[in-house]
């Protein structure tokens, strides 16, 4: 297709289309949009793409418009190489050259990328929210609110063993103590691979960024007005960790979902589009 972006309406309907924007010299990223209003980018954690936004689009369609992007090397997207944040990052940006400032929502992997796009393109985002994100995944001595490195590592061990095994047991791990579990881990399991494999390069490679990327330094640079969400049971991005980043953020306010764990657009749908309601309206 064309150079163009979201903003102008490349290949999508009204209704809500979808289409991989590409630009001279980027990765090709898919970006499936739908609704009115001002723009919201919604950015996906790691082995998922865009359609595991579904149940919670449609409602944030109704005042804005939203665009669900694959990450690189997941859904509709192409792998970027060498596969960095930085890489991710700027593939994702080109997707929406001459779009008016955005609204940016990151979770998991994708809170990595929406945070580092916010400190890099200040001017393209101009409010952030953080779902069960982290700015760090693996505890060190002086990080305490995560996993041990050698857990996240192992699944890196067992990708290139039993890749799918591998990704089941990640899901297994976002829903761990969340009140609504089976039925979250379901909703996970059935969108896993509604849009094909995902590249297994792309997955360790992307394995490999959350292993080792820490924004911790960056986060008071973040100038925009910022919603850091916690699952009061998230195993993998610490609540703790959530209260840190909202405390590290100068313009951020923290909010914590009772009863679940690092998925809340599926366990707690109502509660999740409450304060994202609240926060995207405020002015």
């Amino acid at each position: 297709m064309s150079a163009a972006g979201p903003s102008q309406g490349a290949n999508r309907s009204p209704s809500g289309g979808s289409a991989a924007a590409s630009v001279s010299g980027a990765a090709s990223v898919g970006v499936q949009s739908s609704g009115h209003g001002p723009p919201l980018v919604l950015l996906h954690g790691w082995a998922m793409h865009s359609g595991i936004w579904g149940p919670i689009v449609a409602q944030l369609a109704r005042h804005h418009r939203v665009h669900a992007v694959d990450l690189p090397g997941h859904g509709r997207s192409a792998p970027v190489t060498p596969c960095t944040l930085d890489a991710m990052v700027a593939a994702i940006d080109s997707a929406f050259a001459g779009e008016r400032p955005l609204a940016v929502l990151g979770w998991s992997l994708g809170g990595l990328v929406a945070m580092r796009w916010a400190n890099s393109r200040p001017e393209r985002v101009n409010r952030l929210v953080l779902v069960c994100a982290t700015p760090r995944f693996v505890a060190g001595t002086d990080w305490p609110h995560a996993m041990d490195k050698e857990t996240l590592m192992r699944f890196g061990d067992e990708l290139h063993v039993a890749w799918k095994l591998t990704v089941q047991r990640f899901l297994a791990l976002q829903v761990h103590g969340s009140e609504r579990g089976r039925a979250t881990l379901a909703a996970l399991r059935e969108q896993l691979w509604a849009r094909g494999e995902p590249s297994r390069r792309a997955l360790s490679e992307t394995l490999e960024v959350l292993a080792t990327a820490d924004l911790r330094d960056e986060a008071a640079c973040i100038a925009q007005p910022t919603l850091v969400v916690a699952g009061a049971r998230d195993t993998l991005c610490w609540p703790a960790a959530g209260q840190w980043l909202a405390a590290a953020i100068p313009h951020a306010r923290f909010a914590e979902i009772a009863g679940s764990a690092h998925a809340p657009f599926l366990s707690h749908r109502d509660e999740l589009l409450a304060l994202l309601e609240d926060f995207l309206d405020a002015r």
